[in-house]
């Protein structure tokens, strides 16, 4: 098994900045990508980021394209999102997961490990 914890979430105002981690222990060697999903209230939940793990190479959906970044680090098995221009449509739970079923990197199924969630609200 692997376990998942992420932390950072909060309040912030929108245009500000948070940074997301999350740390993966256990049987780490099963993950070949670690992505974030969100979920806000109403919808289902959406994809946002992915990193491979070996190549780092990094996945995003279009709506964070250029105000997030994910990052990894591999000797903490520990993922990062750092979100900048925030807006309040970015409000929702984010949840950190790892992948370890071959799939798209979008696809949630994919992802067999996933975190409790950190809430992120922005306000206006």
């Amino acid at each position: 098994q692997v376990q998942l914890v992420e932390s950072g979430g909060g309040l912030v105002q929108a245009g500000g900045s948070l940074r997301l981690s999350c740390a993966a222990s256990g049987r780490t060697l099963d993950i070949y990508a670690m992505g974030w999903f969100r979920q806000a209230p109403g919808n289902e939940r959406e994809f946002v980021a992915a990193i491979s793990w070996s190549g780092g190479t990094p996945y995003y959906t279009n709506s964070v394209k250029g105000r997030f970044t994910i990052s990894r680090d591999n000797d903490k098995n520990t993922v990062h999102l750092q979100m900048s221009s925030l807006k309040p449509e970015d409000t929702a739970v984010y949840y950190c997961a790892a992948k370890n079923i071959v799939g798209s990197m979008s696809y949630g199924r994919g992802y067999g490990y996933w975190g409790q969630g950190t809430q992120v609200t922005v306000s206006s």
